[in-house]
């Protein structure tokens, strides 16, 4: 193998050409005509005669072809230049090669028939005018406009009239071309001439690069599957000192792993340690999918167990290749199979595995996804009626599809089961559950999820904490929130503040639960944490509307003995609590704290919009007398008085 032997490379001719059709219709413009009414200018260039024009003429006819592209007069340019070619002329090379740069960039298949009309035109009369930047553009007009058909037709016809532009000017568009359109055979006949070309001809710009030469031996091994095209695309690699990657060696093994050619592939892998290429992982991949491929499911996991047993890291096989396992096991009824696969596994990688590289988790993560749950459950009883170990990576995947399901109760149970095993999830996972679980509504799965969170000693509590507390509160659950906070509240790992609590006390309010609101706030100052101006604020708009105004007074008598301008040394007094003790004051008619508040103010040098208290008053105690007041209680009344005289009032 890679041995110089050219002489095996295929001459093939293009006469024969199966794409003459598909290039035929291309050119029709009945086809791609873009309006019906009126018909298209015709894009065939003459065959006539040419009949000869003088040195005006063709001036004239080069001016008018400039002005027209400068105006993008596109219909009047290609009149021009079939005007000079009729006549046996040709525009100057910036010209021409303007003109075909202008016509493939239009987008329109009209005009990029032009457009290839022009270049083989040009090819064939005049190639020292076409330029190789046109040819690239062109191309990529082609791939842009999704036909592959012309594309390989202009390089052919380069090659016929030996017009050789380097391949690295159209080599990879053209890869991109045949993959794009599934047109591998077209390729694989320009492949090969270029090759050709570029040995007979010693010229060493034709030569293809690896990209290219990857492209065809991809293209033998998975869509022609044969070994003879194969290799022969390995002995022109050979010939032309193109260095073989992994991808390589992984096309060959593919191949030869479906036809179950394994002396092949022990050569392949000397031939791996020969070109010093030591990553494995895409070679093994292309190995295990000919194996499946081919049913050989033994070889399969005789692959996959031979990877860990020579280093015990994990293997690196991607998602798809996990899913081609999962499908070729599955299809033939192969769960234990899979199982014990993953039980010989689990015995040979190493402790320092990540569980998402493991083996397990590929394959049961690979069930989840192509929506065989029911098939991971499955695999996971034949590994407990194998009496095996399940590992971390086996649980996880099942986890992730719960959660995606809302299957939140399940979820729960399966933790319990995991960690009664003796396995620790980590934070991220909890976060995870817990988060599906509070989006689920099923607050109790996220409490015990928790729990046990706490209980396994994980770290990191913060995140699960606060979704947790926010989820609760958006669904309005302060019973669940106190029940909660009151459990967590001495954990050093959970950082419970005043906000906490007054998250807590809002909501009792807001539902008008007001003595649960007030057992919230005996608790929060027993356990030490500092009620602040929200804390107050909730509590008065709370006793304000259930009308229990003797609850603020109660509220003002704890407050006004600690409150501070910037609230450091005590609560912050703005004017915000200022408004809610007055206006609640007010309506419950206790003036003398209501003047208390306003001297505090006054000190305090908050400014007190008195129009809304005067309207409270005129709104609840219109018919209040002072003299009824003055026979009852004097101090009474004089607070009255000085509310009056202080809100404007009449005495």
């Amino acid at each position: 193998m890679w041995r110089k032997v050219f002489s095996l490379l295929p001459n093939r001719a293009f006469s024969s050409n199966p794409e003459i059709p598909t290039l035929y219709s291309f050119l029709q413009p009945s086809i791609f005509a873009l309006k019906r009414d009126p018909p298209l200018p015709s894009t065939k260039l003459p065959t006539q005669p040419p009949k000869t024009l003088n040195s005006d003429t063709v001036t004239s006819l080069e001016t008018t072809l400039h002005k027209s592209l400068l105006t993008d007069d596109t219909d009047e340019a290609w009149k021009s230049f079939k005007a000079l070619t009729s006549g046996s002329a040709f525009p100057s090379k910036s010209l021409a090669n303007s003109l075909i740069s202008h016509l493939s960039s239009l987008k329109d298949v009209h005009n990029l028939k032009r457009a290839f009309a022009s270049a083989v035109y040009l090819v064939e009369k005049n190639p020292g005018l076409l330029e190789f930047e046109t040819v690239e553009s062109l191309l990529n007009s082609f791939k842009c406009a999704k036909t592959s058909a012309p594309a390989f037709a202009l390089i052919r016809y380069m090659f016929k009239n030996r017009f050789f532009v380097p391949f690295s000017v159209w080599g990879n568009v053209l890869v991109e071309i045949s993959k794009k359109h599934e047109n591998f055979p077209a390729f694989l006949r320009v492949f090969e001439e270029t090759s050709r070309i570029a040995l007979d001809e010693k010229l060493r710009f034709m030569k293809p690069d690896l990209s290219a030469c990857n492209a065809a031996l991809e293209g033998c091994c998975h869509q022609l599957k044969s070994v003879i095209e194969a290799e022969k695309v390995v002995e022109t690699m050979s010939v032309l000192g193109v260095r073989p990657d992994e991808s390589s060696f992984g096309y060959l093994a593919y191949l030869y792993a479906l036809k179950g050619l394994g002396q092949k592939i022990a050569e392949l892998k000397c031939l791996m340690v020969g070109f010093g290429i030591s990553t494995k992982g895409l070679f093994r991949s292309n190995l295990i999918s000919g194996y499946v491929m081919s049913g050989n499911l033994d070889s399969v996991s005789a692959t996959i167990l031979c990877g860990l047993g020579e280093g015990g890291e994990s293997l690196n096989l991607g998602e798809e290749t996990y899913c081609e396992i999962v499908k070729g096991f599955l299809q033939n009824g192969e769960v234990k199979a899979l199982a014990t696969l993953i039980i010989e596994a689990q015995k040979l990688e190493t402790s320092t595995v990540i569980v998402d590289k493991s083996v397990g988790y590929g394959v049961i993560s690979a069930c989840v996804n192509i929506g065989l749950s029911d098939k991971a459950h499955s695999i996971l009883d034949e590994m407990n009626v194998q009496e095996s170990f399940l590992g971390l990576g086996v649980y996880l995947p099942i986890l992730k599809a719960y959660c995606k399901e809302h299957r939140t109760a399940e979820a729960t149970q399966l933790v319990m089961d995991i960690r009664n095993s003796g396995l620790e999830l980590d934070a991220g996972t909890y976060d995870a559950l817990i988060e599906a679980s509070m989006s689920s509504h099923d607050f109790q799965s996220a409490l015990t999820l928790f729990r046990d969170m706490r209980e396994a000693r994980v770290s990191d509590l913060k995140g699960s904490y606060l979704t947790v507390m926010t989820g609760l509160m958006e669904n309005h659950r302060p019973e669940l929130m106190a029940a909660f906070l009151d459990e967590v509240v001495e954990d050093p790992r959970v950082e419970v503040s005043t906000h906490d609590w007054n998250s807590i006390i809002h909501a009792f309010c807001k539902a008008g639960r007001l003595e649960d609101a007030r057992r919230t706030f005996r608790r929060m100052i027993f356990l030490q944490f500092k009620p602040n101006e929200q804390t107050y604020l909730s509590l008065i708009s709370g006793y304000v509307s259930a009308e229990k105004y003797f609850n603020v007074l109660m509220l003002w008598n704890e407050v006004k003995r600690n409150v501070s301008i910037d609230g450091e040394k005590g609560i912050k007094f703005d004017q915000t609590l200022v408004d809610a003790f007055l206006y609640a004051l007010v309506k419950g008619g206790f003036f003398d704290a209501v003047m208390q508040v306003v001297e505090k103010s006054k000190e305090m040098k908050i400014f007190v919009d008195k129009w809304r208290y005067k309207h409270a008053f005129m709104e609840t105690h219109k018919k209040l007398k002072v003299s009824k007041l003055r026979r009852r209680n004097f101090r009474k009344m004089e607070a009255l008085v000085a509310f009056k005289n202080w809100a404007g009032l009449s005495a």
